[in-house]
């Protein structure tokens, strides 16, 4: 569930996986109580002394190879240089050197024990780098035990990481308690809070997730006004120099700045409403006018979309966004925790008596649903009022 620096893996796909479980979980009628937890300076305080007993112990390493890494770490020193003055020599007895291609991992590697952390407590947990999801769902009833069951996990959590020279900061934390809407209005008044020591996390209506922002009813219009206002501020800034720019480098820099932005995580998009990613394709649509040089009341907008950009619409970007998740899926290029999601129905126990076993059909997760694996646009389909992603 580390999804940083890794083959196939991304920020979009660690935003899917978690979104995908709080969809399935509020499709249940459960609430799920998302945490945040914020490290401060976390490559910083790597200590080296610890990070290569880690990778000794428990990761085997020894002899010439475990020198080597001892080699790498250390030996490190800085100073600074102001008006001709040179401070002291520092040397550096922790941290991992940012901006390294080693730097990360040996960050993953030194924080590779708080999967178990959270197994232990029963907590779902999902990182990027130091970026820490931890959730876990529950029924309408069992609010309070779920709440004291994440507090003891995030509190297992801080001490671990004061004995491994790592500050959680419970300042930043953030909680979101999610679910279907008509839940939350009944609890909103006795949501609770997480107590983690001598602090208190109270819950907010939406956080950040990777970038996304999602809702307490995870719906999604917070997050499409938010890529919406950045989308037409950058157009507004092209639209200033487009006489000076030719139409091939308008278009790279829209790519860049604006279309960019929508597609970032769209796959959470899949079946919203169209109030919805209309706002989207406003912004799109403005997009075009600025390549072509056309004005807002000129018709033939569509034929410029589709002809000359050859550009799909907000929703079909959608679809082409799970068309490819899915097909990484079905070849093992994606996330071991998206390819699970993916099953042939002929390895389904309760299926395995069924026609469709013999004509190469799929189950995505657990909604019952079945295509068949030839053609891309066969995969998307999902049951009728379910709001679980295609996957």
């Amino acid at each position: 569930m580390q999804s940083a620096y890794r083959r196939f893996h991304s920020t979009e796909t660690a935003v899917t996986k978690v979104f995908n479980d709080l969809l399935r979980a509020a499709d249940g009628e459960q609430l799920s109580a998302l945490c945040l937890p914020y490290l401060t300076a976390a490559f910083d305080t790597v200590d080296h002394e610890l990070l290569l007993l880690r990778l000794q112990r428990q990761f085997g390493l020894r002899g010439i190879v475990l020198d080597w890494f001892r080699s790498y770490l250390s030996g490190r020193s800085f100073r600074v240089v102001l008006n001709g003055r040179t401070s002291s020599i520092i040397y550096i007895i922790c941290s991992v050197p940012q901006g390294s291609v080693l730097g990360p991992l040996l960050f993953i590697v030194y924080t590779a024990d708080l999967t178990t952390i959270a197994e232990k407590h029963g907590v779902s947990l999902h990182a990027f780098a130091d970026d820490t999801q931890l959730y876990l769902h529950c029924r309408r009833g069992d609010i309070a035990s779920a709440a004291t069951q994440l507090e003891r996990c995030i509190t297992d959590v801080g001490c671990w990481m004061s004995g491994n020279r790592l500050i959680l900061n419970t300042d930043k934390t953030e909680l979101l308690w999610v679910g279907p809407r008509y839940s939350l209005h009944q609890h909103v008044l006795c949501l609770p809070e997480l107590h983690l020591g001598h602090d208190s996390v109270v819950a907010r209506d939406h956080v950040r997730l990777q970038g996304a922002t999602i809702l307490s009813d995870l719906s999604l219009d917070r997050h499409v006004s938010v890529v919406s206002a950045s989308g037409f501020y950058w157009l507004w800034q092209l639209g200033r120099w487009r006489r000076s720019l030719d139409t091939q480098s308008a278009a790279t820099l829209v790519h860049s700045f604006v279309s960019s932005r929508i597609d970032y995580c769209n796959a959470v998009l899949a079946g919203a409403p169209k109030v919805t990613t209309d706002k989207l394709q406003r912004v799109m649509n403005a997009a075009a006018r600025v390549i072509t040089g056309t004005h807002k009341f000129d018709r033939g907008l569509s034929r410029i979309l589709h002809t000359e950009l050859h550009w799909l619409d907000v929703p079909e970007r959608v679809m082409f966004k799970l068309c490819i998740l899915v097909h990484s899926c079905l070849h093992s290029q994606a996330p071991q925790y998206l390819v699970d999601l993916c099953l042939s129905v002929s390895d389904v126990a309760s299926r395995q008596h069924l026609r469709s076993t013999s004509r190469r059909l799929w189950s995505f997760g657990d909604t019952g649903c079945e295509r068949t694996a030839d053609g891309l646009s066969l995969l998307l389909a999902r049951l009728p009022g379910t709001r679980c992603l295609t996957i």
